[in-house]
């Protein structure tokens, strides 16, 4: 019987290698389960609705557009979201990196032109009258390709992948993050406004009754105490002024932080009348399972899992053999014996040779199975992360919808106490023009009006923060960078002028995908693409 050729015995081997290319060693992720309530513990308050979720712009529930063009502002150019656009790039260019390893791990390609003049005077070699001096020229090409046997390489794809959408929905939530303080520290100034116009206002009538007071003094129906009192009181509001103006600069200046501004007045940015943003009378926040698939944070704690999970594959990977193909391919020609350096692009002057090869670190064992246990004990902590990840989402919603409704019951009653102190004001000025009431009574009614307008003021702005807050922790705002990039265009120009990054970073004005997609084989990776949750 006839041998086969080495076609045949080439297509027999990748028969048998084929198959087991196929295995893969180590845990496959799966979803880990989430600790979730069925219900919010305040779905029952009429101002709550489970039965549909409004987050995606929430801020425009204010109805202030005020706040919405600070909101665009702010995703424009903040400086923390667009580093962690940056990251997103380079999670994308190590996916790239990893897909490399599908191909011929070792590739080169070289060739060689050289003069040689053996040595007249070594009796071990040619000699110059045997030999005399030649020209040699060669070229070659060579590859070794380790297959993924084990699914090593394939695993490490999948990680970088994971690691990939976890740098998305990082980025995401740093978007999350940044609408919500945005909404917050803006809310904070409007109370801080509200509140310097509530002491300028309680000044100009702790004025008018300090002229009153005076006055009596002047026509002798009262002494000296009346007029220290009302003194007092008017300069303890009087102090509140530069307090409350203080105030206010400072969380401007936070503001032009979240807005990648340089110190400067915020005049025109905060146009429009300094009213407390008032939120609607129902909110509504869906149910606790909508977190796991909205919230960013919580995305990115279960894709760093399963990043984690395929790097335990591939630590256990390291416990098999490792088989390799080896191929050289050239051409070599010299001028001596009549031949000439040009016959090296001549067939007889071709030369090639492949085989195949494996290695197996038997004698590290114990290294490579500790390895292994580090990396399963670090996917463990992630799972507990995660786990983590969604009780802390749901306390934190659970403290914000509280805040909400119970402060819309505060808000009303302090409504009613404002009111009937502005009654005592006007009832006790009133009497006290008639010598009905001392001077005391009018005072202590003037201090309860300012007190209570403050307070008013104060539940009014924690109020509108806790809607902030509760949308922000229902993971609510990241869809502000659907169909953009995550850099701007100064930025990826600056880039693709310093560093060739071919198709992951689109020109300016480009049209951005929308969903990521598997790497092509020019660059190892197609356009940047944010996917849709």
């Amino acid at each position: 019987m006839t041998p086969p050729g080495p076609s045949a015995r080439r297509r027999a081997l990748l028969a048998c290698l084929l198959p087991l290319a196929a295995c893969k060693v180590g845990p496959d992720f799966t979803e880990p389960a989430a600790p979730l309530a069925e219900r919010w513990l305040q779905s029952g308050d009429p101002s709550v609705r489970t039965d549909r979720r409004e987050d995606e712009r929430w801020w425009t529930v204010f109805n202030d557009s005020t706040l919405n063009d600070l909101v665009d502002l702010a995703y424009r150019q903040n400086l923390t979201l667009l580093a962690a656009g940056t990251r997103v790039l380079e999670a994308r260019a190590q996916l790239g990196v990893a897909t490399g390893e599908f191909y011929p791990q070792s590739q080169a390609v070289g060739a060689g032109l050289s003069y040689t003049r053996p040595s007249q005077r070594d009796p071990t070699g040619f000699t110059g009258a045997e030999l005399g001096e030649f020209w040699r020229g060669a070229m070659s090409a060579s590859a070794v390709w380790e297959l993924d046997f084990w699914g090593r390489f394939r695993r490490g794809v999948q990680s970088a992948d994971a690691a990939y959408l976890a740098s998305i929905a990082t980025y995401d939530d740093v978007l999350v993050t940044l609408v919500g303080d945005v909404a917050t520290s803006y809310i904070g100034i409007r109370t801080l406004q509200a509140q310097l116009a509530i002491a300028n206002a309680n000044v100009v009538r702790q004025r008018q009754a300090l002229r009153i007071a005076r006055d009596r003094l002047a026509g002798g129906v009262t002494t000296g105490l009346d007029v220290a009192q009302a003194e007092n009181v008017l300069a303890q509001t009087e102090a509140a002024v530069p307090q409350l103006t203080a105030q206010i600069q400072q969380g401007e200046a936070a503001l032009r932080v979240l807005l990648g501004l340089p110190p400067q007045p915020m005049d025109a940015l905060l146009a429009g009348r300094a009213v407390i943003p008032v939120p609607p009378e129902q909110v509504a926040v869906g149910i606790p399972a909508d977190l796991v698939r909205r919230r960013p944070d919580i995305r990115a704690a279960e894709l760093r899992a399963a990043a984690q999970s395929e790097q335990v594959g591939m630590a256990l990977a390291e416990l098999y053999p490792a088989f390799k193909l080896t191929g050289v391919f050239g051409s070599q020609a010299s001028n001596v014996g009549g031949n000439r350096v040009s016959d090296m692009f001549n067939a007889s002057a071709i030369q090639f040779a492949f085989g195949a090869s494996f290695s197996w670190p038997i004698l590290n064992y114990g290294q490579i199975t500790n390895t292994v246990r580090v990396q399963d004990a670090r996917l463990q902590g992630m799972l507990v992360d995660y786990r983590n990840a969604v009780l802390r989402a749901q306390r934190e919603v659970e403290g914000a919808l509280s805040g909400y409704v119970q402060g819309g019951r505060q808000v009303a009653q302090l409504r009613r106490s404002v009111a009937a102190a502005e009654r005592a004001v006007n009832i006790a000025l009133d009497q006290y023009q008639m010598g009905t009431r001392d001077f005391t009574t009018v005072l202590t009614a003037m201090q309860n009006l300012y007190a209570a307008q403050s307070s008013l003021a104060t539940a009014m702005g924690n109020r509108a923060t806790q809607l902030a807050t509760l949308y922000r922790s229902l993971g609510g705002g990241w869809q502000l960078r659907e169909g953009n990039g995550f850099v701007d265009d100064a930025t990826r120009e600056q880039m693709r002028q310093r560093t060739d990054w071919g198709r992951l970073l689109p020109p300016a004005n480009a049209p951005q995908p929308a969903a990521p997609g598997l790497p092509g084989p020019s660059d190892r990776g197609p356009d940047i693409r944010a996917p849709q949750w």
